[in-house]
């Protein structure tokens, strides 16, 4: 959306970052109910690609997706409201952390099915490049989601069809608890090129490196190149659901967090800016989040009596069942 600017770089993984301790905050006030499932250690991979995209392309993502939102620009007070279950949400407080939406902006939903946002970006994709536009598109998921057979039926049409998707592949070495290497038999480009996808391995915790090779792989898709993956390893800081806080999973060797820790995508891209534009930016985002919490808190919840609103694209109100 801004190509190679260091600065928004930085910007949108320091705003992605706080956003999530804003919110893991409010999941401990209570404000949010349900809990979320934290981006923290990831951002440079949202901010990276998304980089790489015009404003009228598309994303989709994943039940971990509040960066994907983000990074395309979607409002965050607005997202905020939307995880506090407020009206004055992205989806009027009905979409929560695990489906928000911005058509708007070309986000077309998290999705809290494994694998499934492949399939409904492909088929997004090509029905707007049959009528003409030159639009391409950015999938993310998680390892996990490569035994999907919902997945790789989105790999086998994108090839198929040459629909220009790009598919990036968030590799954190976990499936919730469990090691890739316990769930994954092969790699994620080998199975890329069972379906003669070319397919790129980087460094996802460096938003840069994340941006060169997404800008990369758009570029041969906008000139009328096929779907490529981007297979982007990293490392998840936090909990995979913030549940974890309470019932202190034991998964992870402390030492092996604290390595993945090391290499922190905020603090590899703020390296690269002037301390005082780094602090600058910092103290823009604090205010946009100070401002995004307050209008989440000051919006009201949906009444319940318009819970099967909405329902239906014509505006058709469902029916009450009757006793």
């Amino acid at each position: 959306m801004t190509g190679p600017d260091p600065v928004w770089l930085y910007r949108t993984v320091r705003l992605i970052r706080r956003f999530e301790e804003r919110a893991i905050e409010l999941v401990d006030a209570g404000e949010i109910v349900g809990g979320i499932h934290p981006y923290l250690g990831q951002e440079g991979i949202a901010a990276g690609v998304c980089a790489a995209l015009a404003a009228d392309d598309l994303v989709t993502g994943t039940h971990r997706g509040h960066g994907h939102v983000l990074a395309k620009g979607a409002d965050p007070a607005r997202m905020l409201a939307e995880l506090c279950g407020r009206v004055t949400g992205l989806n009027r407080g009905r979409g929560g952390s695990m489906h928000a939406a911005d058509f708007g902006v070309g986000v077309l939903g998290a999705n809290a099915i494994v694998g499934a946002a492949g399939a409904i970006l492909t088929g997004a994709v090509w029905e707007r490049r049959r009528r003409g536009a030159d639009v391409v598109g950015a999938t993310f998921f998680g390892d996990g989601a490569v035994n999907e057979g919902m997945l790789l039926e989105a790999f086998n049409l994108a090839a198929l069809w040459q629909v220009p998707v790009l598919f990036v592949c968030e590799n954190n070495g976990y499936a919730t608890t469990m090691p890739v290497a316990g769930a994954v038999a092969g790699t994620v480009a080998g199975r890329a090129a069972a379906f003669g996808m070319p397919s790129t391995a980087v460094d996802g915790q460096d938003p840069e490196r994340v941006r060169e090779a997404s800008a990369a792989a758009v570029a041969r898709m906008r000139a009328g190149g096929g779907p490529e993956l981007i297979e982007a390893h990293t490392y998840r800081f936090d909990a995979h659901h913030t549940f974890e806080h309470r019932v202190r999973l034991d998964y992870r060797p402390p030492e092996e967090v604290a390595e993945g820790r090391s290499r922190d995508p905020v603090d590899i891209q703020g390296a690269r800016l002037d301390p005082a534009v780094r602090a600058e930016v910092d103290a823009s985002v604090e205010a946009v989040l100070d401002a995004a919490v307050d209008f989440a808190l000051a919006g009201p919840h949906p009444d319940p009596a318009t819970a099967l609103d909405h329902l239906y694209a014509s505006g058709l109100t469902a029916r009450t069942g009757g006793g």
